[in-house]
């Protein structure tokens, strides 16, 4: 059995709470940080207290920005104004953006329907995606939520709303797998689905 100083325990329990980092992960983080020095940490602190304080939403993508800056993706007069994808995630939005198969406009859930944990169409910005719709001239919205439970409920709700404006909805398939999560696809893989996705009616 462990027994850790105070700052150690704390640490590793604040760095078990990020994705995809585990015990032995944190373990190794923790004691990088450790060996390197103070500066490193130094540098971590500045860098998270730099993120803190000057990343906000985009008004309209609900991506990331910086504050005080435009959305470099919404603030591109090359893009595509019909073309809309909606994505769980602004990680997601960038691996789509990645594979440049897309040159439209994204919106941003930040989490899928889930009335298990309590996360309904508000806490998704739904009310602001029906402005967009409204106010925007989209011809196309390509859904691209994951081929998961959630993630087919959370189509299936998009889907309704945009056939209510006489909008037409995709869905990207081809080479995405039953319930797989966006950031596990390749480029190409992901590519390919959004160039062969199909309409949903």
């Amino acid at each position: 059995m462990h027994s850790f100083p105070e700052p150690i325990e704390k640490t590793l329990k604040e760095l078990s709470r990020l994705p995809g980092v585990g015990k032995k992960s944190a373990m190794r983080i923790l004691y990088h940080l450790l060996k390197s020095g103070g500066s490193a940490i130094e540098d971590l602190e500045g860098a998270l207290k730099l993120l803190r304080e000057n990343i906000e939403k985009c008004r309209t993508c609900r991506g990331y920005k910086e504050k005080g800056s435009d959305c470099p993706i919404c603030g591109d007069p090359k893009r595509d104004p019909g073309l809309l994808c909606v994505v769980e995630s602004t990680q997601d939005l960038h691996l789509i953006d990645g594979t440049s198969a897309f040159n439209g406009s994204y919106f941003v859930l930040h989490g899928l329907l889930s009335p298990f944990k309590g996360i309904g169409p508000e806490a998704l910005g739904l009310d602001e995606f029906r402005e967009r719709l409204e106010n925007e001239a989209v011809s196309e919205v390509i859904i691209a939520t994951p081929y998961t439970a959630e993630g087919e409920a959370t189509s299936s709700y998009l889907i309704t709303i945009t056939e209510e404006k006489g909008i037409k909805a995709s869905r990207i398939g081809m080479g995405i797998p039953i319930g797989s999560d966006l950031s596990f696809v390749d480029p190409e893989t992901l590519s390919r689905a959004l160039s062969g996705r199909r309409e949903v009616k």
